[in-house]
Parts: structure tokens; sequence; C-alpha cells
């Protein structure tokens, strides 16, 4: 009994990272048509992880991509609580990972250049569906 739980649990996980990596390659596959180029994928270091590193123009971008999918029963339109939903997701305790990581990635540089955090939100694998939010949070 102990043992299907376990493995429910680890086919769960699995899935949620799969649906995790596949959100985030449709997010560069977005921004890069928007004309960023990809500076570096899934940056770790101790302080956390930064989903996607992005070039615009002279400006480094952070990008964290949250994806939310809509629960059987909610309503799409024009409340907007889906994207509410995965805006809300990227709570303070998350924002002061990604900014940690983000100086840590920032000390192996020579030149500081300008900087911004963007996230990425979606409900779905559909890139029509993308909101980007530009500056989401500051350091």
């Amino acid at each position: 009994m102990m043992l299907g739980r376990l493995r429910k649990a680890i086919g769960r996980k699995n899935n949620t990272k799969k649906t995790g990596d596949d959100a985030e390659r449709i997010a560069e596959s977005y921004l890069v048509g928007k004309g960023l180029t990809v500076v570096a994928r899934n940056y770790r270091c101790r302080f956390g992880e930064i989903d996607l590193l992005m070039q615009e123009r002279e400006t480094l971008v952070f990008v964290e991509v949250r994806m939310r999918r809509e629960r059987q029963g909610e309503r799409e339109g024009a409340s907007g609580n889906n994207f509410g939903g995965a805006a809300a997701s990227i709570t303070g305790k998350k924002q002061a990972r990604i900014i940690a990581a983000a100086q840590h990635y920032l000390a192996g540089m020579k030149h500081f250049p300008p900087c911004r955090f963007d996230a990425i939100l979606m409900s779905s694998h559909d890139i029509a569906g993308i909101e980007w939010m530009r500056g989401a949070f500051e350091a």
C-alpha cells in the first residue's frame, strides 16, 4: 500500500517536471521570437535557480516561467484569475531566491549590464496564451 503511494508521488513529480520543462522550452521559443537571445537555461547555484537568462539588446533579463493549469470548473475570461494565480505564485520568498541567484551569476562578470526580472505566465502549452510581464519585480 505504501509502495503504491510512493510510485504515484514519483509519477506526479516526473509529470510536474516534464510540464515545467516543456513550459520553459515554449517560453524560450516565445522570447526568441520577440527578439531576445538565450544566454543560459536553468542556471542553478546554492541560492536558487533562474529558469532562463536572456539578452534584450544591452539588458540581461532573468526570466521566471510559471505554468498554472486551469482547474476543473474554473472559468477563463475577463477576471484573469488564472494568470493572477501564476503571478501570485512568485512569492516574496521566491523573488528573493531568484534575486540571490542573479547576484551570484553577476558576481562572475567583469562588467554589470543593465538587468531586469521578467515572468512568463502560462495556463497551457499554447504559445498564444502567454502573458509576458516585463519588470515583474525588482531587486
